[in-house]
């Protein structure tokens, strides 16, 4: 099997467990909203901020330096220092995630009360700190099969974890979303805990089964620590820059609408509908996206290696123009159907008219995700980081400024210009490197024609579809929909596309 052959296998058996994995998290998330408010979305969202930047110092560049470390050493057929990197990787992840689970717990009262401003924030936090070990561990498995090239492992975990945190979650929410907010967070963050345990339990054991069979059952020594060292803790030290100024803009963003005159209960609604809510649904398409990008770092790890520029500039091309393509499309779709999707998953015309309003922004956020993968694969991780890290402060200044003058909106204005900011530079610093090219005529124009008239005709459809089915099935007739978007979209694609090329070899 060829590289490219193994890339498509890889990128597709990802797309798929993760779009099952991703539509089953949306509906889910949908439920979970309904059944503890925009109040209790708000709240757990908060707290997941001071939990993100826990959880980056516990796995502090772990999986991205196994990935990297370990796809270089089998590719020189060291199996031995591969095993090493491994064992090294975990005793770097158990004295990070330790001492991060540590603060955690003992501090959840201060980080509740006096940071977070809730105390209702300290129990969920709590027992949150008991996933960080587990969580750091399986980072280190992870990213060790991606560096292998058997994500197959991973789509594994995906699946089984996502049924146990289901069932889980449905069980604690149940019997706790009664007694309100609080005691709904509480139950979401229990569920999360012992997920993460689930998904470590089961990375470990078919780690232990991988060695067995491809490692030839090495254990490896601590040999290789200075070496993942040297690299984790460089990616490390910048992550944590960009995680705590990440943490402290979306700690500002209930204050400040407090600062414009909103009550606390109010502004914890209005965060949990536009971050808690409209975000998912954009985030949704990127599904695909992120199993390919996620597999572009070792391949373009391996190239830069060997020095295989033409290699590099031609995948590079590729991933931008066919994210392109793929963005514009989901970018119109969803603001075509904002509306209905806002109520559908959530009951709530607001979350549908943020949706709306963001869906521009996607086909940037997209490439911008795309590139930074690019960018990690040929050694500029330090670069990424240090643009999100300037990213990041410049948020908490808009939002600073903006949000007592325009509410919410003001967040969704930073969201837009800056996700623009961060691509521009990521997009900059790749093409210095790798000078791929754009087809501006099939990659940008042809797909926005195509999308246009792809939304309107699949929304005409859409009404027409909708009348024949009983009422309030919401989410069939925006399948419905959808199958006509993808068809009609398709169809523009490929007879305009053809006809692009007939005149070019006309002209030729």
């Amino acid at each position: 099997m060829t590289n490219r052959q193994r890339f498509i296998k890889n990128g597709i058996l990802l797309t798929a467990v993760g779009l099952a994995v991703r539509s089953v998290s949306l509906i889910f998330n949908s439920y979970i909203s309904l059944r503890i408010g925009a109040e209790g979305i708000g709240l757990y969202t908060l707290i997941t901020t001071v939990y993100a930047f826990a959880v980056t110092f516990a796995t502090s560049g772990v999986s991205l330096t196994v990935t990297r470390l370990v796809s270089a050493s089998l590719g020189e057929g060291n199996e031995r220092e591969a095993a090493g990197i491994i064992t090294s990787s975990i005793l770097y992840s158990l004295i990070f995630s330790g001492f991060a689970s540590a603060v955690l717990f003992f501090g959840a009262e201060y980080f509740g009360v006096k940071v977070l401003s809730d105390i209702r924030a300290v129990r969920p936090l709590r027992m949150l700190s008991l996933s960080l070990i587990p969580l750091s561990l399986s980072s280190v498995f992870s990213g060790y099969f991606v560096g292998v090239k058997r994500v197959g492992k991973n789509a594994v975990v995906q699946i089984a974890t996502q049924c146990f945190r289901i069932a889980i979650t449905v069980f604690f929410i149940n019997k706790s979303t009664s007694l309100g907010a609080e005691e709904g967070t509480f139950a979401l963050a229990v569920s999360m805990t012992l997920t993460e345990v689930s998904i470590f339990s089961v990375a470990l054991l078919q780690f232990l089964c991988d060695r067995y069979t491809h490692l030839k059952g090495r254990k490896g020594g601590l040999s290789e620590l200075p070496e993942v060292m040297k690299m984790a803790v460089p990616l490390a030290l910048s992550t944590y820059i960009r995680s705590a100024l990440l943490s402290l803009e979306h700690i500002l963003i209930p204050k400040r609408l407090e600062k414009r005159g909103e009550t606390h209960g109010t502004a914890l609604a209005s965060y949990g509908i536009l971050h808690g809510m409209a975000l998912p649904i954009l985030l949704y398409p990127m599904s695909p996206l992120s199993s390919f990008s996620g597999l572009l770092v070792p391949e373009f790890s391996e190239s830069f290696a060997k020095g295989d520029s033409f290699r590099m500039k031609r995948i590079a091309t590729e991933a931008i123009n066919t994210t392109l393509v793929y963005s514009i499309a989901a970018a119109v779709i969803i603001a075509v159907f904002s509306e209905k999707l806002g109520y559908a998953f959530y009951s709530s015309y607001d979350a549908g008219k943020y949706i709306f309003l963001m869906a521009p922004v996607i086909p940037i956020m997209y490439l911008d995700h795309v590139c930074d993968s690019i960018l990690k694969g040929i050694g500029e991780h330090v670069y990424s980081m240090w643009v999100n890290i300037s990213d990041s402060f410049l948020s908490i200044v808009l939002v600073y400024t903006l949000i007592p003058y325009l509410g919410i909106a003001g967040y969704g204005i930073v969201i837009v210009v800056m996700e623009g900011y961060n691509f521009v530079l990521s997009a900059i610093r790749l093409y210095r490197r790798i000078p791929f090219k754009i087809d501006f005529v099939k990659s940008v124009f042809l797909p926005l024609f195509a999308s246009l008239a792809s939304g309107v005709l699949s929304s005409l459809a859409f009404e027409k579809g909708g009348r024949f089915l009983p009422p309030g099935w919401v989410f069939l007739e925006i399948l419905f929909a959808v199958c006509a978007f993808i068809g009609v979209y398709t169809l523009l694609c490929l007879i305009v596309n053809g006809l692009i090329k007939r005149e070019r070899k006309r002209t030729f």
